[in-house]
């Protein structure tokens, strides 16, 4: 949590100039209950059988002008706080959701698997804006509302010393009864938000697998899910929200006998002169203040209470350290071998099976490489170790002679690989903003280029071109088209290694084989990772997985020979030299 105090540097000046306002504030409003009182005994003057012979009209409105001129000050540094707590809490609310946006984007693969999208998504927005109104508030009540209370006590004092006493007492009963709700609360609201987690996870998977829940008519046990975590939340948030309203009524017991005690009091001296009747009501109206103060400091310290469980789930984030190892640069390696694994094992958990057992082979510049294997074999992990997505457990992966881990490394990897994903991923916009992702200054003729060599130039010159508009996730299009332009956009690049997982299974055999053909006269390393014989049978090499372990690495005819693995994949996908329909 303390943590979080950094992001205040930049707004020092605010976060002090807030507060003094509000103090200021809170200073005018002391002195109301004392022209209050003065009006009444000096303005008015005794009372002669239930009037007022003497009353100074005068006097009076001098008064009365004077709690305006309060009013109108009180009103001017009450925005001024305002608008400074406003600006602090806003700008610390932005810089925080910059560095946990920074944060996400440095994570690992396997740091955003565990950490969960729902929980992500919870941090950069429910979280941070419970935090921003959390800091809102305390910066123009923390101090004002402690202020206005013992600043009450002490005006009380001065007015009749004989009352302190009741004050004290009210006042620490109060403390005990606010505190104590504080700390019950905390731990409970940092519970609600775990379940709000659910919820959004729920919400967020509906909402991305609508078409698949639908297609397996599974509306009504995704309702029955969703209900179950909604009511949980609902119960929690009931829970804790029905200790923290006990807060309320219990000040308002407290202060109101402490006012009764003040009033009855008050009443008997007055009657034997010693205390007059401006005093008393002073004093009532000093313990109204303090009631009322209470009451927002009470609300303020759930609200902040709030703020700090949200802002430990924040924290816990921004500490959280990539687990991807990066080393300091080692001297490169002359093995020739241009992509190489070393006795390579990973595993997604500690705990877990291993995804990849003892993987080693050596990859030419310039050969097309070949994965294939069942589904789970671990063909996506091997070719994500490439760009060092993931860490691996033992063993070294070299590229290009340097070790993937190895920090020179990381430079060359992020420019020099080009990786289209298994799911295809557009974002909104135009095909032109997609394209450009791969290299941020290609020109026109270089994203055309890379759209003809993925095939993706025919369907773009009946729409508007590269200004076709890409609707969020890139539902306007049809899933080989989606294929096509991601695999346009990695080519764009023009890059020196490049991954296509599973990237063209959406496409027919001839776009594949006149895609695969394409790629091969750009002369780079390409890895083809697919569940088709078809897409890997004319590779340099390849790779057959079969749970996590190398089961064969070779050619297509040697593979037919030696690896029954391969056999079994080839023949189920053809017979007789013929594809199977």
């Amino acid at each position: 949590m303390k943590k979080l105090f950094v992001y205040f540097k930049n707004y020092k000046l605010q976060s002090v100039l807030g507060p003094f306002f509000k103090l200021l504030e809170a200073l005018f409003e002391l002195f109301v209950p004392i022209v209050v009182g003065l009006i009444v005994d000096k303005g008015l003057g005794a009372p002669v059988n239930g009037a007022y012979p003497n009353a100074d009209t005068g006097y009076i409105v001098k008064m009365c002008l004077l709690l305006v001129g309060f009013g109108l000050f009180g009103l001017v540094f009450s925005v001024t706080a305002q608008y400074f707590a406003a600006r602090a809490a806003t700008g610390v609310a932005a810089d925080m959701r910059k560095d946990l946006f920074k944060k996400l984007q440095a994570l690992s693969y396997k740091d955003i698997d565990t950490l969960g999208t729902a929980t992500m998504l919870t941090r950069m927005t429910s979280d941070v804006d419970r935090f921003q109104s959390g800091v809102n508030l305390a910066l123009r009540l923390f101090l004002r509302s402690p202020f206005i209370v013992f600043g009450a006590m002490i005006t009380a004092y001065f007015v009749d010393p004989a009352s302190i006493g009741v004050f004290a007492i009210a006042i620490a009963a109060l403390a005990v009864v606010v505190f104590a709700v504080m700390f019950i609360c905390m731990p409970l609201y940092k519970k609600t938000q775990g379940k709000l987690d659910k919820v959004l996870l729920s919400t967020r998977e509906n909402l991305t697998g609508a078409r698949v829940v639908r297609a397996f008519c599974l509306e009504d046990e995704e309702k029955e899910l969703f209900d179950k975590r909604n009511e949980e939340l609902n119960k929690g948030r009931k829970f804790v929200g029905a200790i923290a309203a006990i807060t309320n009524p219990l000040t308002y017991v407290l202060v109101n006998f402490a006012i009764i005690a003040l009033i009855y009091s008050g009443a008997i001296r007055v009657d034997i002169g010693n205390l007059s009747q401006g005093s008393v009501l002073a004093l009532y109206n000093l313990m109204s203040q303090i009631l009322i103060e209470l009451i927002k400091l009470a609300n303020l310290i759930v609200t902040v209470t709030k703020a700090a469980a949200c802002g430990g789930r924040i924290a816990a984030v921004l500490d959280m350290q990539p687990s991807l190892t990066v080393e300091d640069d080692c001297q490169k390696e002359t093995t020739g071998a241009f992509v190489r694994f070393d006795n390579v094992t990973m595993r997604y958990n500690d705990e877990g099976e291993p995804a990849l057992s003892n993987v080693s082979f050596a990859v030419n510049k310039g050969e097309t490489v070949g994965v294939i294997g069942g589904t789970g074999s671990g063909k996506t992990t091997l070719v994500n170790l490439i760009p060092h997505f993931y860490d691996v457990e033992t063993g070294d992966v070299f590229v290009d002679g340097y070790n993937v881990r190895e920090k020179g490394a990381q430079s060359y990897l992020r420019e020099s690989v080009g990786v289209v994903p298994q799911k295809a991923v557009l974002f909104k916009g135009t095909v032109r903003e997609n394209l450009l992702w791969g290299k941020a200054d290609a020109t026109d003729e270089a994203l055309w280029t890379a759209l003809k060599m993925a095939r993706a130039d025919e369907f773009l010159l009946e729409k508007q071109g590269l200004e076709t508009p890409v609707e969020q996730g890139g539902k306007n299009f049809s899933g080989d088209q989606k294929q096509r332009l991601t695999i346009a956009r990695a080519l764009v690049r023009k890059p020196e290694i490049l991954i296509l997982d599973d990237s063209s299974s959406a496409l027919d055999y001839a776009t594949d084989a006149e895609l695969r053909k394409g790629i091969r006269a750009l002369n780079t390393t390409t890895f083809i990772v697919s569940q088709r014989a078809s897409s890997v049978r004319d590779a340099d090499k390849i790779i057959v997985l079969d749970d996590g372990k190398t089961v064969g690495i070779g050619t297509h005819n040697e593979l037919m020979q030696t690896c029954e693995v391969y056999r079994e994949i080839y023949f189920s996908q053809y017979e007789d030299g013929g594809e199977t329909v």
